[in-house]
């Protein structure tokens, strides 16, 4: 089985700017104007250009502003403070502190497009450190 993510956006061509300036993805695979094919994660992801107001998932209006879904991204980092800054330079809002646990740090964050995302330090094992 092969993991495939897909986002869908508003704006192409400024969602390809922000997820190569605040994760450093690479874009490869272009659909024409209709979506990008970004590499540089442990699967690919792929931007999708569906209007703002489209029809999505259960016949539900797309909207690109701030929303919650029961599905995130983590982004697994070596430095958490660079890549909140780099996020953050390239667009991302900040949605609260850092915190701490006993796997490593964690701050979440949104794109410009309203997708959540968290960026994560582990320290030693990882979630293995909290392994039962």
């Amino acid at each position: 089985m092969k993991l495939l993510l897909n986002i869908d956006v508003d704006d192409l061509p400024s969602a390809e700017a922000f997820y190569i300036a605040a994760f450093g993805l690479t874009p490869a695979r272009r659909f024409g104007d209709a979506a990008v094919e970004m590499l540089g994660a442990e699967v690919p992801i792929y931007l999708l250009r569906k209007a703002d107001g489209s029809t999505g998932a259960g016949g539900q209006p797309r909207t690109y502003d701030r929303h919650w879904t029961p599905l995130h991204g983590d982004l697994v980092v070596d430095d958490l403070d660079a890549a909140l800054a780099q996020a953050v330079a390239a667009g991302a809002l900040q949605e609260g502190a850092i915190r701490e646990a006993d796997w490593g740090r964690i701050v979440t964050i949104a794109d410009p497009f309203g997708h959540g995302w968290c960026l994560l330090q582990f320290r030693g094992r990882g979630y293995d450190e909290i392994t039962t």
